[in-house]
């Protein structure tokens, strides 16, 4: 059973677009699955499979300023002026919504790059409301990120939030492809595998390619900067049980040195985290043709641990 929904974004302008996928059996728990920067849910279709035949509902949107709700409300790189929490409160918002059809199940949070980030500030704001979250392809401190945020500010503070200064987003993230010295395409660092970075680079849905604005990049920083250090950790409930799982050549997660940082953090603050690093893969773990079964199993196995 699929059910498609909409609802008021946080920012009070956009309705977002978003889906429930329901096995054909009874269902043992919720996974909430929540997309990265530039992208939308349905590339994630791989793995909704697997969850729904494990037995898992799957609930999805794609954010303000990405995929249908960008096409909708014609709001491409543009998040609105609500600040860096809208897409958590957002995921807060379709939370209520499935439970309300689906009430009483075990619920869970499957975040990936951006989503990873948006999952914690979820973890630190309702994690009381979570039987467990896996955070995929996270950072720790971001390369960066506080000297171009404070270059964006600037721009912001001139008035010009709604435009877009393609500089910024180079500053922010044109070095993350830096060991892959034959890249052509920008997007090598998401996966090695070229059929995936075309498929990527060609989708209609993605924002990946599509300008960002300024002001939407700036929440992107701050986003950024609401999850970081043992102040984070200290706020996520300390019985929340956690995923934490990305490639060795990812850059986002300085190539495993970020993973670390953040399984870390939850550690020094008394949280229990299970961490898997998969060594020589780039970004999108789950999009490996050769480890993204295992990738999906694991995920499935630390739910069904926890639901035992």
């Amino acid at each position: 059973m699929l059910h498609e929904v909409s609802f008021l974004s946080y920012n009070k302008r956009d309705q977002v677009q978003g889906w429930i996928y329901v096995p054909a059996c009874k269902p043992k728990g919720i996974v909430q699955l929540i997309h990265g920067f530039g992208e939308h849910s349905r590339r994630y279709l791989h793995m909704i499979a697997h969850l729904t035949e494990a037995g898992y509902i799957v609930a999805a949107d794609d954010h303000v300023g990405h995929g249908k709700t960008a096409m909708i409300n014609n709001t491409w790189g543009d998040w609105g002026n609500a600040g860096p929490h809208t897409m958590m409160e957002d995921e807060h918002t379709l939370k209520t919504i499935v439970q309300e059809k689906y009430p009483n199940l075990p619920y869970f949070l499957f975040g990936h790059s951006m989503g990873s980030f948006i999952t914690r500030d979820f973890m630190a704001t309702y994690g009381d409301e979570l039987t467990g979250a896996t955070i995929c392809g996270t950072t720790g401190i971001f390369r960066g990120a506080k000297e171009v945020a404070a270059k964006i500010k600037e721009a912001i503070d001139a008035g010009k939030g709604k435009e877009s200064d393609s500089q910024f987003t180079v500053d922010l993230m044109g070095w993350m492809c830096e060991r892959i010295p034959d890249a052509k395409l920008g997007n090598e660092w998401i996966c090695a595998d070229p059929y995936v970075q075309q498929d990527h680079a060609s989708d209609p849905f993605d924002a990946f390619t599509k300008p960002t604005m300024n002001q939407a990049l700036y929440d992107f920083t701050q986003m950024m900067q609401c999850i970081e250090g043992t102040e984070w950790a200290n706020k996520v409930p300390v019985d929340l049980p956690i995923y934490n799982i990305g490639g060795d050549q990812d850059p986002v997660g300085e190539y495993g040195k970020g993973i670390y940082e953040v399984t870390n953090w939850l550690v020094q603050t008394g949280h229990k985290v299970q961490t898997k690093v998969y060594s020589g893969y780039r970004h999108e773990i789950h999009n490996y043709a050769d480890i993204k079964n295992e990738v999906e199993q694991g995920i499935i196995d630390f739910m069904d641990q926890i639901l035992r």
